[in-house]
């Protein structure tokens, strides 16, 4: 492997200040980011990734890679917690189980555009469906998380009463506040053209790097905070939590192959499916699964899956893409 595109990513400004917002718990430092701030800068990566997408998608027209991709993200969030359900169950209580596979089934936006930043400083672009792609992938897992819970409490009480509360599920799934905005913005960069995307490109892209660095120093303290935890979940969700992004960047790998998709989408794609919610469907699980133990789902997602693909992921996906796919 080549360790300099390894070291390059961890000596990323963004990288190092999510290091920098860990030892703000670790040397007790008095630094904090409010509630506020830190939505407003998850808001403000959605919208600029969402925007740019829809302009990306205004500038290229759709060809039939597009949909096979698209076609590969709705699988993927399909496939993922289903097969990981089973995987979790080998130790952990159905509630539990349920909601970590909704967590690996749906994807990191902030894990989306680290990638980003890595794959422009090499020179390579994405294009705009794969963020379409994205936000295809964050609902369907939370609906599918619900429904598993609900045919295993079914299963377990006999009780065939236990009924599903589609309308209140589908309206967290698909209007929550993450979807929303990326696909409103997505909407609306594509209908706006190049004319709205010159008038707000120094929002959307100049600051772009200079939010995500402060950003990811508040996910470093959450991180930080969350670790504490760690010795709750145990060796089994290590191990296992390693073993599903094996599997999803190997089952990537191989549809990026058959798809015949660019270097840049081609990682893009890989890092959606190795990728574990922990914004979007921890806020879900919340009230539809709240026997799952946050302590459980949210430290597996944030100081596990997010580290690894921030620090040795991504330079390890490109590393792999670039040795056995050779996308161009």
């Amino acid at each position: 492997m080549d360790f300099h595109n390894a070291l390059n990513n961890i000596l990323n400004p963004p990288v190092l200040f999510f290091f920098l917002g860990m030892g703000v718990v670790f040397f007790k430092s008095d630094l904090r980011i409010t509630e506020g701030v830190s939505k407003f800068l998850s808001l403000y990566l959605l919208f600029s990734i969402g925007f740019k997408g829809g302009h990306e998608l205004f500038k290229s027209p759709f060809a039939e890679e597009h949909l096979l991709t698209l076609i590969a993200c709705m699988f993927m969030a399909c496939f993922v917690p289903v097969y990981s359900y089973f995987i979790f169950r080998l130790k952990l209580d159905h509630a539990n189980s349920a909601a970590l596979a909704g967590s690996f089934g749906s994807i990191s936006a902030v894990t989306f555009v680290t990638a980003g930043a890595f794959l422009h400083s090499y020179g390579f672009e994405y294009q705009g469906f794969i963020v379409a792609g994205m936000a295809l992938m964050e609902s369907p897992a939370i609906v599918i998380a619900v429904i598993i819970d609900r045919l295993g409490k079914k299963k377990q009480s006999g009780n065939s009463k236990e009924k599903i509360q589609w309308k209140q599920l589908l309206h967290e799934a698909f209007f929550s506040s993450s979807v929303y905005i990326l696909i409103g913005a997505l909407i609306v960069g594509f209908l706006s053209g190049e004319s709205g995307w010159n008038t707000t490109k120094p929002f959307t892209e100049d600051i772009f790097k200079g939010l995500l660095t402060f950003f990811l120093l508040d996910k470093g303290i959450d991180a930080a905070k969350q670790m504490r935890e760690l010795k709750k979940v145990g060796l089994f969700l290590v191990g296992s939590t390693l073993i599903i992004m094996i599997i999803n960047v190997i089952i990537a790998i191989f549809l990026t192959k058959i798809i015949q998709m660019p270097i840049g989408d081609a990682l893009m794609f890989i890092v959606l499916c190795a990728s574990a919610s922990y914004i979007a469907v921890p806020a879900a699980m919340k009230d539809s699964i709240p026997e799952a133990s946050p302590s459980i789902y949210l430290t597996v997602a944030l100081s596990i899956v997010f580290p690894i693909n921030i620090i040795v992921g991504i330079p390890v996906y490109f590393y792999l893409l670039k040795s056995f796919v050779g996308n161009n």
